[in-house]
């Protein structure tokens, strides 16, 4: 299954309620399964971004779905990538002209 990085931003709304950002991330791990994906990890991180997630989805239709479904709740902005892994990475360059 493709694999993808959403580098997580909380929105003002997202901190002020920050207590109840681990069963929000409980919530979002079930939607996700439920719409046929995985939630591999999460990080909180320091930085630029509050927080990493890993994620498998079937498709990028699904996992935009899942991104934008998450997204419309107001607690967080996501910037998501599609992430190849090392297996992918060398079948596409071996694939290259």
């Amino acid at each position: 299954m493709p694999h993808y990085i959403s580098l997580v931003r909380y929105t003002q709304k997202g901190m002020e309620n920050i207590k109840q950002s681990p069963s929000r991330l409980e919530f979002v791990r079930n939607a996700w399964k439920t719409a046929g994906g995985k939630m591999v990890a999460f990080y909180l991180t320091m930085g630029q971004y509050d927080a990493v997630l890993i994620s498998e989805f079937p498709n990028d239709e699904t996992a935009a779905k899942a991104a934008l479904a998450t997204g419309v709740q107001g607690n967080v902005r996501t910037e998501s990538l599609r992430a190849f892994t090392e297996d992918e990475f060398k079948k596409l360059v071996a694939g290259m002209p």
